[in-house]
């Protein structure tokens, strides 16, 4: 419609043109080349880490093929705007494509002298193998002739074109890959050869003339001849794989979230495969299974990069490298340092020389194997790398985490190692792990569902198997190196890896494999050693490791620089110790309910207690309730005595009882038949009773602090066994300091109710032992109304403890028992993607943070020095730890083994706290 002068339609229109001359346009391409280029290694968001890696490299003088790098921001609007291309995009890419031309002094699509690039994908964060990737773009029918005879190398040309036909009908057109390996494998078999470079240039023109047939039979068109339309294809396809399924679980398991998309980087083509002067290899600065300072890598001869990675050949070490070819090594020695300098980290490099002549091709971070992170991190700050402070913020929980993973026992005898031998290959990443062997990444998905533990295992994996690795024990390859896909997506995650078992014969139809003699089928137990690379029959005994002297030196680093505190959640002198031991400073959880039914310290007595508490509960007067009650006391007093010492001179939070009375007493008939012949009853009367205090949601039902308005003399012997066991390790010397805890409180009335005949009961006893003992009595915060009105209660608290894994449901409304059933739909970037994280592993900020701020703050206005902490599952996740600092808690609690990873993002939140208000002045 024309606008109509002097009318709104026609200023708008004006406005609209005018909009559209000034506004500037976006950037989607960045070129490199020639030393120069537009993005720097900080572009990472934009450029993706592989985009910005090469950017940098060309920047400082590194020897890097010229190319462009279509930004991260190009993906977000192709998914976003039903896979179409911004409307400048290729005008972009055409200007870029011609200055290549110039820098490289080839032309794309020339019949005599072609321009070959590769097209390769890029993410912000490593994600290592799970996108697309296609080499030896712009061969076709006439310029395969052209690059044999400039090259004077026809094996070589039609090995690359072969190479491209397969990459593009499998990437681009989603041709099964494996119908294209079963054409090269039957190829090889025909020539009864294993290596690539045996395959004369007749073989490979023939295989490409198969595979461009059964590319028109199965597209109903011919293979693309033009270089530009392969181009498109490409770059549409690195797109898509950003989507991938493999893609989104990779994402999932490593929890990567708010990225744009994968970026593309177009580079000139060098080729490690023109013969024996060519080679291709992946480094690493350091070694990134043990941290220690020496040049690490593999490295293929007239191979191209996919071959070292893909595991398909089993590479040599690097030394091979400086042998054979021992410039180009000092060269590459020379990246290795300005590198490593440049990043102040260990890098993970590819390269590729071809004819003699060096060529980086990537830098990124390198992934490395738990131990390995902390060497590394404390050797950097000891050669002046990096400050204590970065290498306390490099350190991820997962990395500590993955410290706890098992090895081989020493208590196994030699002997036994020695026949239950199988085979033995490259020891990629250290560890050990236990599984039935199955050989499908999907099967392996399978019996992991069902409980089962499995070892992967594979000629040599592909990005498709991330789904079964993820849910492996351990992973096996018959090919690869250390730097094969196996082995730096194993690495990535901690996982067991055991690569290039060349005497492994694995047959996936009969679901088995085979070595000296030995079979193994799918479903029988294997053992994986990677710490020496050999693989056992059946299952070995496992241990876990002693932790590496780097890692307590981090951990001394952190607790120097962390102003908040760190306690445990724990309800035996067993786990205080542990909890000791794992540097937590005090308790911030003692659950009395755990105590009722197991008695660790002498596990014989376990059923005495169990009674106890079952007959105080099928009682039906209060005389009957006491009498049980006072049979269960010295249990408890024993329980609070082992913990005290555990903890001596550090707080114990100890939580009253919580759970509804109906989780302690059978509910089938035998059971409740035998309870009743044991406290003298008929079996009617306690199955009345049992179905009396059933509950329809007893999550909110009569429980916690209800429990004790109801039943006071159950208040009376939990507080009077806390006192009594603290006076008697009074007496002893040891030094305590009890906090008692009231759960699910929801108003001030109920709280002082309960406040003041704890203090009543204890008081009591303490001046009756003539012993000064302090003590504090507070409240967890459970429940929304509790968290509104917390400066009420602050009157009565002295301090809050806020429990989050019950304040997640109620602010929430989801039952973590069976929201299970759909939070996975919730989470799934392909589906809903309401939630990023699970709400009960990381704290919803959003929605339960908010509460919590507002409880803190409300608290602290009645009681400016009340004591605030967190005793939920969130109290070892690093990002819910960093809130808590933020809103200001006193101290965070968790479960003993999760104790380190709340030091470390206790100091991190520091750091990063200290660093914000540095940057606001």
């Amino acid at each position: 419609m024309r606008a109509v002068p002097g009318c709104v339609s026609e200023e708008r229109e004006i406005t609209r043109q005018q909009d559209k001359r000034t506004k500037p346009k976006v950037k989607y391409v960045y070129f490199f080349g020639a030393g120069k280029a537009e993005g720097t290694g900080e572009m990472k968001e934009i450029l993706g880490g592989k985009g910005a890696g090469l950017a940098e490299m060309t920047r400082i003088g590194l020897p890097v093929p010229a190319g462009f790098t279509i930004s991260t921001e190009c993906c977000d609007y192709y998914l976003k705007h039903h896979h179409k291309h911004p409307a400048h995009l290729r005008p972009e890419v055409e200007k870029n494509l011609s200055r290549l031309e110039s820098v490289t002094g080839k032309k794309f699509g020339d019949p005599d002298d072609p321009l070959l690039v590769s097209v390769r994908s890029g993410s912000a964060r490593s994600m290592p193998g799970m996108m697309e990737t296609i080499l030896n773009l712009g061969m076709n029918d006439k310029t395969v002739v052209g690059l044999a005879r400039r090259t004077n190398n026809a094996r070589f040309a039609w090995d690359a074109y072969r190479r491209f036909v397969q990459m593009y009908a499998s990437v681009v057109t989603g041709l099964p890959k494996e119908a294209l390996e079963g054409r090269l494998r039957a190829l090889k078999e025909r020539l009864k050869t294993k290596d690539d470079t045996q395959v004369a240039a007749e073989s490979w023109q023939k295989l490409v003339a198969e595979y461009k047939d059964y590319f028109k039979e199965k597209q109903g068109h011919a293979f693309p001849e033009d270089p530009v339309e392969q181009l498109w294809g490409a770059i549409g396809a690195v797109f898509e794989s950003w989507m991938a399924e493999k893609a989104v679980t990779y994402r999932r398991v490593e929890h990567i979230t708010g990225l744009l998309g994968t970026a593309v980087s177009v580079v000139q083509m060098v080729f490690g495969n023109t013969g024996d002067n060519s080679g291709t290899g992946v480094c690493f600065t350091r070694d990134p299974s043990t941290g220690d300072k020496s040049f690490y890598g593999d490295f293929l001869i007239n191979a191209q990069g996919e071959d070292v990675v893909a595991g398909i050949r089993t590479p040599v070490a690097l030394e091979e490298l400086g042998k054979r070819m021992p410039k180009v090594y000092k060269q590459l020695e020379s990246a290795r340092h300005v590198l490593e300098k440049h990043y102040r980290d260990m890098q993970d490099m590819e390269f590729t020389v071809e004819n003699g002549k060096l060529y980086m091709l990537q830098t990124r971070t390198g992934k490395r194997a738990p131990g390995a992170v902390f060497r590394i991190a404390v050797d950097m700050v000891q050669e002046g790398l990096i400050k204590r402070e970065e290498a306390i913020e490099r350190v991820q929980a997962q990395d500590i985490e993955r410290l706890f993973y098992p090895v081989i026992a020493t208590s196994v005898p030699r002997e036994e190692l020695r026949q239950r031998k199988i085979c033995a290959g490259i020891n990629a990443v250290p560890g050990a792990a236990v599984g039935r062997a199955v050989f499908l990444a999907q099967e392996a998905e399978e019996w992991a569902n069902k409980g089962e533990r499995v070892v992967l295992v594979r000629r040599e994996t592909s990005p498709e198997d991330v789904g079964g690795m993820a849910v492996a024990q351990g992973v096996l390859t018959a090919t690869g190196g250390k730097t094969s896909h196996a082995a730096v997506v194993a690495r990535g995650w901690g996982k067991c890896c055991i690569v290039g078992c060349d005497k492994l014969f694995i047959d996936y139809a009969a679901k088995q494999m085979s070595s000296n003699g030995r079979v193994v089928r799918q479903g029988d137990w294997i053992t994986l050693d990677g710490n020496d690379g050999t693989v056992y029959a059946g299952q070995v005994q496992l241990a876990t490791p002693e932790m590496p002297k780097h890692f307590h030196t981090i951990m001394k680093w952190a607790d120097e620089i962390r102003r908040m505190g760190v306690r445990a959640n724990a309800d035996t002198a067993q786990d205080a110790r542990k909890a000791r031991e794992m540097g937590a400073a005090g308790i911030g959880l003692c659950r009395t309910e755990h105590m009722f039914f197991k008695d660790f310290e002498n596990p014989e007595r376990s059923a005495e207690r169990q009674l106890a508490i079952q007959e105080m509960i099928i009682a039906d007067s209060r005389e009957a309730r006491q009498k049980a009650l006072d049979r269960l006391r010295p249990f408890q007093r024993g329980d609070f005595i082992g913990i005290f010492r555990a903890m001596d001179g550090f707080p114990v939070t100890i939580r009253l009882i919580d759970p509804p009375l109906h989780e302690f007493v059978p509910h089938d008939a035998d059971k409740q038949k035998e309870l009743a012949e044991k406290v003298g009853l008929s079996p009617q009367v306690v199955a009345r009773r049992v179905e009396q205090l059933s509950e329809s949601n007893p999550m909110l039902g009569h429980r916690g602090c209800r429990l004790l308005i109801t039943y006071p003399e159950i208040l009376d012997m939990q507080v009077g066994a806390i006192i009594e066991a603290a006076l008697e390790c009074r007496k002893q010397g040891v030094k305590v300091i009890p906090e008692i805890m009231h759960a699910l409180t929801l108003d001030k009335k109920e709280l002082k109710i309960l406040v003041d005949e704890t203090r009543r009961i204890a008081d009591s006893l303490i001046k009756k032992a003539g012993i000064k003992l302090e003590y504090l009595v507070g409240t967890m915060i459970e429940l929304p109304r509790a968290a509104l009105l917390a400066d009420e209660l602050a009157e009565e608290a002295e301090f809050f403890s806020f429990g989050t894994n019950d304040l997640t449901q109620t602010v929430m409304g989801l039952s973590r028992d069976d929201a299970g059933r759909f939070l996975p739909e919730y989470m799934d970037e392909q589906k809903a993607a309401i939630f990023s994280t699970d709400p009960f592993q990381t704290l919803d900020l959003a929605g339960v943070g908010l509460l919590v701020d507002w409880a803190i703050k409300r608290g602290r206005t009645t009681r400016p020095k009340l004591k605030i902490g967190i005793c939920g599952e969130h109290g070892g996740d690093t990002e819910s730890v960093k809130f808590c600092y933020r809103v200001g808690m006193n101290y965070v609690s968790a479960s003993p083994f999760r104790v380190p990873i709340a030091r470390l993002a206790a100091a991190q939140a520091y750091i990063e706290d200290k660093r914000s208000k540095r940057a606001s002045r």
